[in-house]
């Protein structure tokens, strides 16, 4: 990762710099997406166990 911020602080090109940025934004939207997809989820099993185990 340190490599390849150094990589891109050295770049020249304004162009490929902006699509670092983007590509980097666009895997941090799907990212958290999943995450909180996932996490409604793993709450819901939760709460299913939670009310099984209270009987």
């Amino acid at each position: 990762m340190k490599t390849l911020i150094i990589r891109l602080w050295k770049n020249q090109s304004g162009a490929t710099a902006i699509e670092y940025g983007l590509i980097a934004t666009l895997l941090s939207i799907t990212i958290l997406t999943a995450a909180l997809g996932l996490g409604g989820g793993i709450e819901a099993r939760f709460d299913q166990v939670d009310a099984f185990v209270a009987q």
